[in-house]
């Protein structure tokens, strides 16, 4: 059996230091050190810039230089992304550029100039074409989707085609749905089970392996010691791929649903015109991010610039779409706590600027940002605070599940 496994390392760029402590101590380390024990496994990795700024912060040097030790040895492929983890299809294609570079230029100052940087990965797997395209112009040679991209379906992607995107020209892999949202080292441990054509192509977020699962017998270990596993990084596993197919992938991202597609939602989770809570948070952080960019002259501009970029990040808006993500091992999405984060970046981006002329369009948004602070908290304590969720069952009825919202 051959294992394509991609991993996502991620943490908001502003967020508490035990939170990265924590993922990097439970999961991060722990596929480190397994790779380490095991020198004929092989993973493509996309590590986030603003995450390696945060292990620099942290004093996590070593774990630097460890991972550069197995980019090295080519066991680890890195990709490149956008290194503050903006939503590419909603975000400003300049800012969207920016970050790309910026991303880049971490990953080369932390873990060599020597290796290429041929993947790319777009946050949430969150295509469009028009950001294709610009990473396309930028050099990649092909990024990674979910299934669903293909045609808007499920289980209708040939894992072993080479697919190339007509709109970009780059090169496409596809992650299987199913696996990817299964722990897969508990379903491998049947030995009886046996993969469609013997191949299991896996994207998943690195916290997975022990922060957000919880491994005690160690299957994850025992998988990557079993002779019989097979894996490769995948720049040459598209090589090698002799089939191919051009298609245009659905704009869509890794946990796009057909009716979500089908109703012309391709980012729901991040952008629902029926949510005016991330309406609002998409109409204050495009107008600061206007005026930062139109006081490009302003002796503090890096710094409303660099608060901007953090502003940017798709972890305030998903937070703000209260969906339920348990079925990925994940929480509901909505905390108070990270849509503030997010919105105390936005008004910090506008504060920034020196410029006495700014005077007005501070104050507008002030008034913005304040009334958005308003409603999340009344929605929280009005409606999210302690309340249990319910779902409907078959007969039409509801029924009382455990799980509650944050509180």
């Amino acid at each position: 059996m051959k294992w394509i496994n991609f991993l996502h390392l991620y943490q908001l760029s502003n967020t508490d230091g035990y939170v990265v402590k924590e993922a990097t101590e439970e999961s991060y380390m722990r596929i480190i050190k397994a790779l380490e024990e095991n020198p004929n496994v092989n993973f493509t990795f996309n590590i986030a810039g603003c995450l390696i700024n945060r292990w620099k912060e942290l004093g996590y040097n070593d774990l630097i230089g460890r991972i550069k030790r197995l980019v090295k040895r080519n066991q680890i492929e890195l990709v490149g992304s956008v290194s503050y983890h903006c939503l590419m299809p909603l975000a400003p294609e300049e800012e969207v550029e920016k970050q790309i570079k910026e991303d880049v230029e971490i990953l080369r100052e932390n873990f060599g100039r020597s290796f290429s940087l041929r993947g790319f990965f777009m946050p949430e797997m969150a295509y469009s074409r028009k950001v294709a395209r610009i990473v396309k112009r930028l050099g990649f040679e092909w990024i990674i989707l979910d299934e669903i991209a293909y045609n808007g379906k499920l289980d209708e992607v040939d894992f072993k085609k080479k697919y190339i995107d007509k709109a970009s020209g780059l090169e496409i892999i596809f992650r299987s749905r199913e696996f990817s949202n299964s722990y897969l080292p508990n379903l491998l441990a049947d030995r009886k089970f046996k993969p469609k054509d013997d191949l299991i192509i896996a994207a998943t977020d690195g916290e997975l392996y022990g922060l957000r699962y919880k491994d005690h017998w160690k299957e994850f270990e025992k998988l990557l010691a079993r002779k019989s596993l097979r894996t490769e990084t995948i720049s040459p596993f598209l090589k090698k791929r002799e089939k191919k197919e051009k298609i245009y992938p659905i704009a869509c991202n890794w946990e796009s649903s057909k009716e979500e597609l089908e109703s012309g939602k391709p980012y729901f989770s991040w952008y629902n015109e029926d949510n005016e809570i991330q309406g609002l948070l998409w109409e204050l952080a495009i107008f600061i991010y206007k005026v930062v960019q139109k006081f490009r002259h302003d002796e503090n501009y890096s710094w409303a610039q660099f608060h901007m970029s953090r502003a940017l990040a798709s972890c305030t808006f998903w937070w703000a779409s209260a969906k339920d993500f348990s079925y990925i091992y994940g929480p509901y999405a909505w905390n108070p706590d990270e849509i503030e984060r997010g919105l105390n970046e936005m008004i910090r981006a506008i504060r920034s600027l020196h410029d006495t002329t700014t005077r007005k369009t501070k104050i507008k948004a002030e008034k913005l940002y304040t009334e958005i602070k308003r409603m999340v908290w009344e929605k929280h304590w009005s409606y999210y605070w302690k309340r249990e969720h319910w779902e409907k069952i078959d007969n039409g009825k509801k029924e009382k599940v455990k799980r509650k919202y944050y509180e």
